[in-house]
């Protein structure tokens, strides 16, 4: 059940995703649904607003969190000083991720953790996220591995 969380719906954490670990999800709106059963506030967060954006409309999520010009570090810092929830888990898949979480007041979880303890399945590596699905070989990967590779700097 959940991410340590005490018993279902209890809304004890406030719950905050990478753009990065949410497209690691396997199905992502299935993970969420299940988040908010236990979660008081569910969301992703990105230093690019529009392409948290694109990703919920995509996958059909509801983001918590109000979109603003603004980087991870100063929406994660807005959402700790709105929500009144006695933990906070930041779930991230880079070492800046890491060091955002702890310098802002957010627990760490590397979303394969996360997805271990809350029974979420992640997607095989590699496989393309419904951004890419109408793109077809090489230039997707690149795109992809590029992405990847600059969301670990982030």
């Amino acid at each position: 059940m959940g991410i340590d969380a005490t018993e279902p719906g209890d809304g004890d954490v406030t719950l905050v995703f990478s753009l990065g670990a949410a497209r690691s999800l396997a199905d992502p709106p299935a993970a969420f649904a299940d988040a908010r059963r236990w979660s008081r506030h569910v969301g992703v967060v990105a230093n690019e607003a529009d392409r948290v954006a694109a990703f919920a409309r995509e996958h059909g999520v509801e983001n918590d969190y109000a979109l603003r010009s603004w980087d991870k570090w100063g929406t994660l810092t807005d959402v700790r000083e709105e929500s009144a929830a006695p933990r906070y888990v930041f779930v991230g898949t880079t070492r800046a991720d890491e060091r955002v979480a702890t310098e802002t007041g957010y627990e760490f979880l590397r979303v394969d953790e996360a997805a271990e303890k809350a029974g979420w399945e992640l997607s095989e590596p590699g496989a393309p996220d419904a951004a890419d699905e109408g793109r077809a070989g090489r230039l997707a990967r690149a795109r992809r591995a590029l992405r990847n590779a600059l969301s670990r700097f982030r």
